[in-house]
């Protein structure tokens, strides 16, 4: 008589649960070194550059540091300026527009955001999608037609109008990001302090602004930097060289014969440290802001 073993398969046995876990681990770290590594090669080598001597830059053999550090590089921008004007010149302009372009974002945008989020209004879906529609359309698109406008308006020639272009440029996703941020804020905060006869003004400034300041702090180093680093309108909007931005004033080291990068890369060093500066600011009000404004008192 033929027997069947009617007992269901065994499975293979699995490997241990904390194994693959810290096997994973490990990958996503190796991962996540590697993808630091490969950003910040680009920074290290403009810093090293700058220190490097004129041997060592053109030569063709591999030097990851400069064995003979110099500031030959660095004195040479500080002394002999750039385009007959001095490096001072150039980062005071692109601290201007770039804080210009931060300030005046801000408050369009968190008003902006704010009446998206919290009002129900006609076109407001309309809105929403124009403004991703504008994010599609390229800026060198609207050169010509934004050098149009500014020249009517009369701030051709000035970083007045190179801080509205920046302005117009980054005020759609300013305004989308803050949105999401705004509307993550429960109303009860809102209602609660009218309950307690603050005004709407009050209520805005003491309840959703401390809590919507992580997001306010995010679009805002969007913005530093997008001002910070913009070559193409700076270029085509400003034609006197006393009112250029560092981006624009780093193109005369480049000549027809040849490109003086050790100035380049020095020049460059310099004009990331503001930026730097920026960040380590307005880092703390991301993490403060989380739970500032939630606890009554």
């Amino acid at each position: 008589m033929t027997t069947y073993d009617t007992r269901a398969p065994r499975k293979a046995p699995r490997g241990n649960p904390r194994t693959r876990k810290r096997l994973g681990r490990i990958g996503l770290n190796t991962t996540a070194v590697v993808v630091f590594l490969f950003a910040v090669f680009p920074v290290y080598w403009m810093v090293s550059t700058a220190f490097k001597s004129r041997q060592q830059i053109f030569t063709t053999d591999f030097i990851p540091f400069p064995t003979d550090p110099t500031l030959e590089h660095v004195k040479r921008v500080f002394t002999e300026g750039i385009a007959g004007h001095s490096i001072w010149q150039y980062l005071l302009n692109s601290s201007v527009v770039a804080l210009g372009t931060v300030l005046v974002g801000a408050v369009f945008s968190l008003l902006a955001a704010t009446a998206v989020a919290r009002f129900r209004f006609r076109f407001r879906t309309s809105f929403l999608i124009l403004l991703l529609i504008v994010q599609m359309v390229p800026g060198e698109a609207l050169l010509i037609p934004l050098f149009i406008m500014v020249r009517r308006a009369g701030l051709y020639d000035q970083l007045l109008g190179l801080i509205v272009v920046n302005v117009a440029m980054t005020l759609p996703f300013a305004i989308w990001m803050l949105r999401t941020f705004v509307a993550a804020v429960p109303k009860e905060l809102e209602e609660a302090a009218w309950i307690d006869g603050a005004s709407r003004f009050a209520t805005f400034w003491k309840v959703l602004f401390p809590l919507v300041a992580p997001g306010l702090v995010a679009t805002s180093i969007f913005s530093f930097i997008t001002a910070w680093n913009e070559f193409v309108f700076a270029l085509t909007l400003i034609s006197d060289q006393g009112n250029y931005t560092m981006p624009v004033a780093l193109r005369y080291f480049v000549s027809q014969r040849s490109v003086d990068w050790g100035a380049i890369m020095a020049a460059s060093t310099l004009m990331t440290i503001p930026v730097i500066v920026f960040f380590l600011l307005v880092q703390r009000r991301m993490v403060s802001g989380l739970v500032a404004g939630a606890v009554k008192g």
